[in-house]
């Protein structure tokens, strides 16, 4: 059976089902990728109506999620999927669930934003924020297509440049510590930035799950707690 498609049943009913629910959440990681961006612009930028647009938008994440599980249990119950049509539905189902949380993640730190539009800029941390908010960016636009193509050696580079994201975080935060402990008066200041870099960590952890449901669902293989040399041998074992 070929993996990469889901328009082999007899019901073309059923192949439209499994189709539309690669295609919605391709569309959810669009919509939650948006949300990155313009909640990392927002800080960035000092922009106060872009943060607001960020945090409202979170309800049209939220409802994508609740529409897409709806859509999913269907599938459970009407077609008692298998094989790879089973584990298709449950990645998709793991999936929004993470793309939630990189919605949530994304008000988070336009929320940020909106506390230094009120109580000034920060003296320190931007730099930071633009790089490591290009890195998870990147990555989550690379889960997302790694599942769109069904493609794991994208997949592994996403859970790869995690690890890379985390040393740039653990050594951000060491900076704005030692900042904060020289200037005291910056301290609420430079707190809002941590928050938000504390996001952005966060994010990057999310597209690693994204990424790691794309092995799940091609292997039939959980590497939730794999490391990176096992994760690279489960996929040179399929080549």
């Amino acid at each position: 059976m070929d993996i990469t498609s889901h328009t082999h049943h007899i019901s073309q009913q059923y192949n439209i089902e499994l189709d539309d629910i690669r295609k919605h959440l391709s569309e959810m990681g669009g919509m939650a990728q948006r949300q990155v961006n313009d909640a990392i612009q927002a800080l960035i930028d000092a922009d106060l109506e872009k943060a607001e647009q960020v945090v409202r938008g979170d309800k049209g994440v939220n409802q994508m999620e609740i529409s897409i599980d709806e859509e999913c249990v269907r599938i459970l119950a009407r077609r008692q999927p298998a094989a790879s049509d089973l584990r298709l539905v449950i990645a998709v189902t793991k999936a929004i669930t993470d793309l939630e949380r990189i919605g949530d993640e994304a008000s988070k730190i336009a929320r940020q934003a909106i506390a230094l539009n009120r109580d000034g800029v920060a003296p320190r941390g931007y730099v930071e924020v633009r790089h490591i908010g290009g890195h998870v960016s990147r990555m989550l636009q690379d889960a997302l297509d790694s599942f769109a193509r069904l493609d794991m050696d994208m997949a592994l580079h996403v859970v790869q440049t995690d690890k890379v994201v985390d040393m740039e975080y653990g050594t951000a935060m060491r900076e704005m510590i030692t900042f904060m402990i020289e200037d005291p008066r910056s301290i609420t200041r430079v707190l809002n930035i941590m928050w938000s870099l504390r996001a952005l960590e966060r994010i990057g952890d999310h597209a690693r799950n994204l990424a790691q449901y794309v092995i799940y669902l091609i292997k039939g293989q959980d590497v939730r707690h794999s490391s990176l040399d096992d994760i690279a041998e489960h996929i040179q074992d399929s080549e």
